[in-house]
């Protein structure tokens, strides 16, 4: 399965389990003044995203937090990079190595993030993190 029909399935999935995601389109252009255009999440320069480069997918995913808030719900911040069926992270070239620095560091802060590369995976990830 390619990559986008993945994650047309991720993204069918994702409202099921209280996941919201928006696409991440990133990348540059030079405008009719010759000026560099950046745009995506964290695309801040290329000296920067050839090392940090953040996810296809973006959002929040809806955990139902405990007692001590009675039912509110808190948006966590998630980031889903989506591959082809099969792919697996054993030897990252430069631009997944920049996918993973950008995983790793979302991680690092109590947030959701991960490569995806089938619906199936994606469901195993929001088991244990949705309130639905």
């Amino acid at each position: 399965m390619l990559e986008d029909e993945v994650d047309e399935k991720i993204m069918l999935q994702s409202t099921q389990h209280g996941v919201t995601l928006f696409r991440n389109n990133s990348g540059c252009f030079t405008d009719a003044t010759g000026r560099v255009v950046r745009f995506g999440l964290a695309n801040i320069s290329k000296k920067q995203n050839d090392v940090f480069k953040s996810s296809d997918r973006i959002g929040f995913t809806e955990v139902l937090i405990t007692p001590t808030m009675v039912g509110k719900k808190l948006a966590v911040f998630t980031a889903i990079e989506v591959k082809r069926e099969g792919w697996g992270p054993k030897n990252l070239d430069a631009r997944e190595t920049a996918q993973k620095n950008f995983i790793d560091f979302v991680r690092s802060r109590g947030w959701i993030a991960a490569f995806c590369n089938s619906a199936q995976q994606f469901l195993d990830l929001f088991k244990k993190h949705s309130s639905k």
